[in-house]
């Protein structure tokens, strides 16, 4: 694990076409920060895995409107504040793979477990459903998903510790947790450094490769 001075020295070398999994859900647990660091990366052609398509200007909304997002994957793709992703969807100039939230976070946690498939009811008789494999087992219908992994993730927790141990803060958990563990690389930013109890880690450092302090907004 590698503590950076900044966000954009964290990112830095994301190449284009990347895989990026980005936690948050809205604006509880979206690591910013990271995001805006992405941006002045210069990255492009990237495939964001992330709960929602972005909103306002900030975040996952800013990629998407300087271009340098060529697939979504999600499942809250539009709200009131999308125009970024409804303009460029509209355009043909982003792909959008839509995944119900269960199996998003599910194929997530199974690409960091390394299980090869499983079959969920979610989505089945559905156009969700369409081309994929499915069967019926106990009489209910199932369909087969696939892990979904990433080059990099990028993950905001509230503390961690000297070896790269993190604790989220309440409802910014969310993805945090399993989108860790299914990169190949992550990158955490953190409100504080301290002490972490062995029995409240969440995100254990294994799966933490870089880290960099962002203090929490007062």
């Amino acid at each position: 694990m590698i503590v950076h001075e900044t966000a954009l020295e964290a990112v830095a070398d994301t190449p284009d076409g990347a895989t990026v999994l980005i936690g948050g859900f809205g604006p509880a647990g979206e690591p910013v920060e990271l995001i805006e660091a992405l941006l002045d990366s210069g990255a492009k052609g990237l495939t964001v895995v992330s709960n929602n398509a972005g909103s306002g200007e900030t975040g996952i909304a800013a990629l998407i409107r300087e271009d340098r997002v060529a697939k979504v994957v999600c499942s809250y793709p539009r709200q009131a504040d999308s125009r970024h992703f409804d303009d460029a969807y509209r355009a043909g100039r982003v792909e959008l793979d839509l995944v119900p939230q269960g199996n998003l976070a599910e194929r997530i946690r199974a690409g960091g477990a390394g299980i090869g498939a499983f079959f969920t009811p979610t989505g089945y008789g559905t156009m969700l459903a369409e081309g994929k494999e499915t069967r019926v087992i106990g009489g209910k219908g199932y369909v087969l998903e696939y892990p979904i992994t990433g080059d990099v993730a990028l993950v905001k927790a509230h503390r961690a510790d000297a070896r790269g141990n993190l604790v989220y803060r309440k409802t910014g958990r969310n993805f945090g947790p399993v989108m860790a563990a299914a990169a190949t690389t992550t990158v955490v930013q953190v409100e504080e450094f301290g002490d972490i109890d062995p029995e409240h880690v969440v995100t254990p450092c294994i799966y933490v490769n870089r880290i960099v302090h962002i203090g929490r907004a007062a």
